[in-house]
């Protein structure tokens, strides 16, 4: 097969591929709705308040009006190609985001103008700072009542720690925004309304603003000088004769300071009243890196463990990330994947090297959110979806064979809650299974697994939403009908203190018996380490072929716990000594002995149950204030700051048990007459009280 030929409009130099992130609420999906439009890809923009938004096209995205799944497209703009990822803002969907970001080379971080930096903005502002994105800052609602863009500004140097730095100007704010003055260019952009924003006009700063802008451009230039210190003719200019820069110049500059993640240029605007987004495309075509800006590729060679470094080239051998996996009603399994390096064609094989398996690639899709294009070949760079992918699940590499690389792997949060469901007929049976199945292929944050007392499956996830969407989707897509249980909170178990066990297991029922002999050392291991079995045999004790079980053993009770039935963390385990028995030994002796003898030794380690505590960020009038901490204190939630913000809102950081939050917003709703707003996510796992960890054990509590 001939190889193929990058298209010419689609030079590597010129391809971005960014993602859209931000607190919910904030206008991610309009604003991506609005470069849709003014690029030429939609002749019409979709509304999100009417259920119309081109990348929220799931049913349930639509009802509620937020984005649950991310959603790829592609634009081009400035003879840019841009492939762009509307990520979710809502914390139950966390991993959409989180795997966006993984093969993204830059992100717009959309802030809300009258409330600034959201938590759920600092927590994808995190994990965009963990996989080393960079990042432009569009702050967004310019004409909502209350909006100020300098204060948004602040709040993300206070609250993220951000280089942020206005290109921008507003003019005008609230009823009265029309524009923005370029710090770069020195002009004002007034947009026009009777042309949705498809025009505007470039005029003289207004008579009131020249002075803000010049000051602005001033701090704006010499935060520049700061980027590259080894430019000394740029710092020079800013010093002597700041008039003389040229606007290339400036731009290449903050393009250096965006790639190497130092500066966060902040624009301004309001995508719902279409002013301020052709500025932001220029923006992320000037400034944002290509795939060539971010580097060599790292990662490992499968077979050896050394380290491997591709050219991100179309002519390098071909690596690839798997970063989602869906199932489409037309054409079933669908894997994203970005391409590092190389060419990956249709009909093409390739080596799966996280699950050491090969795969072949039936078709190419170019997706459009849910509308789809065949392709024969993606290059460098691409984002591109793929049909016949048999075994390959979210975080796996995939590369040519021959090339045995592997890309760094994804860590994905466990899920904090759980319920049981059951089919309500023989018929849903199956189809619960084939349900169950395929959405938990798609989404690594969503667990299925059965509880050996009760022969019931149990669905775990992020948070009540989560899995509220998940249910809804198994009726709609896969036409099951189920009942599900209460939600419940997802404990874990550890131990506090070492202990030991020398656990014999010995079965003689005439003819061949079962014989095994093991000895466990186990104590606490460092807090958020995980656990670790290593095997202290010499001597040929327990023979080399029976250790597998025994680890196995070990495994399958650190999964069960040993107090209510919640998997074990933070544990080390030792194999130091055992014995077996010539004919009786057996893999499943040894497996069952183990299993004995880690719960006979945890029992002595004063156990414990941990919970998960949430990070709880209400924002209400004040006059709601004492009512709020006193309901916050009464669910054992402990108070870590209360800052006041404008306008009379006070925003109180809390950490609750997540056991204590369930119904939360209608209580807040009825103390505040439905003014205070709150957002939680995951924190970390704390000790139980003791009085709670009887109810647990008891099963009066879950």
């Amino acid at each position: 097969m001939a190889a193929q030929q990058r298209p010419e409009t689609d030079q590597l130099k010129n391809v971005r591929n960014i993602g859209i992130m931000a607190h919910i609420d904030a206008g991610k999906t309009t604003t991506t709705e609005r470069i849709l439009f003014y690029s030429g890809r939609l002749h019409r923009i979709g509304e999100v308040h009417e259920g119309a938004a081109t990348m929220d096209f799931m049913d349930q995205e639509k009802e509620r009006g937020i984005t649950i799944t991310s959603a790829a497209t592609t634009v081009y703009w400035d003879n840019c190609k841009i492939n762009i990822i509307d990520t979710p803002g809502h914390v139950d969907f966390t991993v959409e985001v989180e795997r966006s970001l993984r093969v993204l080379d830059g992100a717009v971080a959309v802030f809300d103008a009258v409330a600034g930096v959201q938590p759920q903005s600092e927590t994808v502002w995190r994990q965009a700072t963990r996989y080393n994105v960079p990042r432009i800052a569009f702050i967004n609602k310019m004409d909502r009542v209350g909006a100020d863009f300098f204060a948004a500004v602040e709040s993300m140097k206070e609250k993220l720690g951000a280089n942020a730095i206005p290109v921008h100007c507003p003019i005008g704010a609230e009823g009265g925004f029309q524009g923005m003055v370029d710090l770069i260019t020195m002009k004002a952009y007034l947009f026009l309304d009777e042309t949705m924003g498809a025009k505007y006009d470039t005029v003289d700063i207004p008579a009131d603003l020249v002075e803000k802008s010049q000051e602005m451009r001033h701090a704006l230039l010499e935060e520049l000088a700061t980027i590259d210190e080894s430019d000394e003719e740029f710092m020079m200019k800013v010093l002597e004769a700041p008039d003389s820069l040229t606007e290339d110049e400036i731009h290449a500059v903050i393009r250096k300071g965006v790639v190497t993640n130092k500066f966060n240029p902040v624009l301004c605007g309001t995508a719902f009243k279409n002013k301020g987004v052709q500025p932001l495309l220029d923006a992320i075509t000037r400034w944002m890196p290509s795939p060539i800006d971010r580097g060599t590729i790292k990662g490992f060679n499968a077979d050896s463990d050394d380290e491997m470094a591709l050219e991100p080239k179309d002519d390098s051998p071909l690596s690839a990330l798997a970063f989602k996996v869906m199932t489409d009603p037309y054409v079933g399994r669908l894997t994203f994947v970005r391409v590092y390096s190389g060419i990956l064609e249709k009909g093409g094989t390739l080596l799966n090297t996280t699950k050491g398996k090969k795969e072949r690639v039936s078709r190419l899709l170019e997706m459009h959110a849910n509308q789809r294009k065949d392709c024969d070949a993606f290059f460098t760079g691409d984002i591109a979806a793929c049909i016949g992918l048999k075994h390959t699940s979210t975080g796996d590499t995939l590369c040519a064979e021959g090339n045995p690389l592997i890309l760094e792997k994804m860590d994905f949060p466990e899920p904090v809650i759980s319920m049981a469901i059951e089919p309500k007929s023989k018929a849903d049976r199956e189809k619960l299974s084939v349900a169950l199945a395929a959405l938990s292929e798609e989404d690594p944050t969503f667990r299925v697994s059965s509880d050996e007392e009760t022969g019931q499956t149990i669905i775990a996830g992020m948070g009540e939403l989560h899995l509220d969407i998940l249910r809804d989707r198994m009726m709609r897509e896969f036409s099951v009908e189920a009942n599900v249980g209460k939600p419940e909170v997802s404990y874990k178990e550890t131990i506090t203190k070492p202990g030991k066990a020398n656990t014999k297991y010995v079965k003689q029922s005439g003819g061949r018996g079962q014989y095994a002999h093991v000895v466990l050392e186990v104590e606490p291991n460092e807090k958020g380490k995980g656990n670790e079995v290593v095997s202290k045999i010499v001597g040929g004790a327990i023979p080399k072929e029976y250790i597998p079980a025994v680890i196995s053993g070990v495994n399958s009770c650190l999964d069960t716990g040993v107090i209510a039935g919640y998997n074990m963390v933070d544990v080390k385990v030792a194999i130091t000594y055992g014995s077996f028995h010539e004919v009786d030994s057996n893999e499943m002796a040894f497996k069952i002995c183990a299993s004995m003898a880690l719960k006979e030794a945890a029992q002595t380690c004063s156990p414990i149950l941990l919970e998960p505590i949430m990070k709880v960020v209400v924002t209400t009038p004040d006059q709601f204030m004492g009512d709020v901490i006193g309901d916050l204190n009464r669910r054992r939630g402990k108070i870590m700051a209360q800052t006041p913000q404008k306008g009379g809102i006070v925003e109180i950081e809390a950490e609750v048990p997540l056991s204590e939050m369930f119904g939360y917003s209608t209580q807040l709703r009825s103390l505040s007459s439905g003014r205070a707003t709150y957002a939680m996510e995951p924190s970390h796992f704390e000790k139980v009280p003791n009085k709670i960890q009887e109810d647990v054990t008891s099963g009066k509590r879950r």
